[in-house]
Parts: C-alpha cells; sequence; structure tokens
C-alpha cells in the first residue's frame, strides 16, 4: 500500500511580534546609515539592499523613495568608497590564493564598476605569483605535497587552480613542481 503525503503550506507564526511598519524617507535613510556602518559595502549592495527592504515593508511616502539618491549621498559623504572596497577585496582574496579572473568576478558580483576596480584588478595581477603560490600551499599541492600524486589527481589539482581563478600555465607550472622543490618564479 503506497502512502501518500500532503504538504500543506501556511504562513509562518506569529509569534506574537508586530508587522513591521511601512518605510519612509527617514527610516530609509537610517535602514542605509545602519547598513554602512555595519558593513564594508558598495554603492550597488546598498542600493539592492535598500530596496528588498523597500518591497518586503512596503512605502508610505509622499514620492517613490530615491535609493539611487540615498546611495550618490552616501558616496558624497564618504561612508560608501567602492575603490576602497574593491582594494580589500582584491587583496583579501589574492592573499587566500585566488587568481585574477576569480578577482575580477567577485567585484563584479559586488557592483563594483571598471574604473573603480582597475588599481585592484592591476594589483590582483601583479600579486598572481603569489596568490598562486599561497593557493598551492592551502591545498598541499606540488611543492607543499608529501609525495607526487597520481595523473587522475593531477587533473584534480589542475581544476582547482582553474577554479581559483589562475590561468593553466601557472597551474601546470606549480602541479609539475616536485614536493620541496618552488618553481622558479616567471614575469
Amino acid at each position: 500500500m503506497a502512502q501518500t503525503w500532503r504538504v500543506t503550506l501556511s504562513p509562518p507564526p506569529d509569534r506574537g511580534r508586530k508587522p513591521r511598519p511601512p518605510l519612509d524617507p527617514a527610516r530609509l535613510r537610517d535602514l542605509a546609515l545602519h547598513y554602512v556602518g555595519r558593513f564594508a559595502t558598495t554603492r550597488a549592495k546598498l542600493e539592492a539592499y535598500l530596496q528588498r527592504k523597500v518591497r518586503e515593508r512596503g512605502w508610505d511616502g509622499p514620492m517613490p523613495p530615491d535609493i539611487a539618491g540615498l546611495g550618490a549621498q552616501c558616496v558624497d559623504l564618504g561612508y560608501i568608497d567602492d575603490a576602497g572596497y574593491a582594494a580589500m577585496k582584491a587583496g583579501a582574496l589574492t592573499r587566500r590564493g585566488f587568481g585574477t579572473r576569480r578577482v575580477r568576478a567577485a567585484l563584479r558580483a559586488a557592483g563594483v564598476e571598471e574604473a573603480d576596480g582597475a588599481a585592484a584588478l592591476d594589483n590582483a595581477a601583479a600579486e598572481r605569483w603569489a596568490a598562486a603560490e599561497a593557493l598551492a600551499k592551502r591545498k598541499r599541492i606540488g611543492p607543499f605535497a608529501d609525495a607526487p600524486v597520481p595523473r587522475d589527481r593531477r587533473n584534480k589539482q589542475i581544476a582547482a587552480f582553474l577554479r581559483a581563478g589562475h590561468d593553466h600555465a601557472m597551474a601546470r607550472r606549480w602541479i609539475d613542481a616536485q614536493p620541496g622543490e618552488i618553481p622558479d618564479r616567471e614575469d
């Protein structure tokens, strides 16, 4: 005899909470200031956050919300610095072993414009050798491995380098290195 399951979707329990009031210009500004005070962020991420909050809670203002204007005001006041965010994010990713492609993707996902992220990407490209070394050390690949690895595992290590944003030539240099022998740096 087959069992049938019935799923009933119901709203989450109220838990005695009052519904949050809809946003107005003052509350929206307070939300923006709280967000930039708490998180390192970009203008695009702040605007996406505020749009989500307006969708969730509704709007109770005389005119439509000026989210772009609020983002621009935070930039003008120095609360948001996309170039500084890009430098911080790129540096952190590079130190963890991620390559230039992965850094570019992370900056694009954060909404950093090309002009603001150009210096950070140039720095990540200059530090690509150190990033590859950090990845090899963290994953115990090539010179940081205990012993040479079989071919099928080498392919997985190459894939790990490629997923981390490094090019194939860089991956091969590190993976082809014998345990204990750091490859010569190429410029």
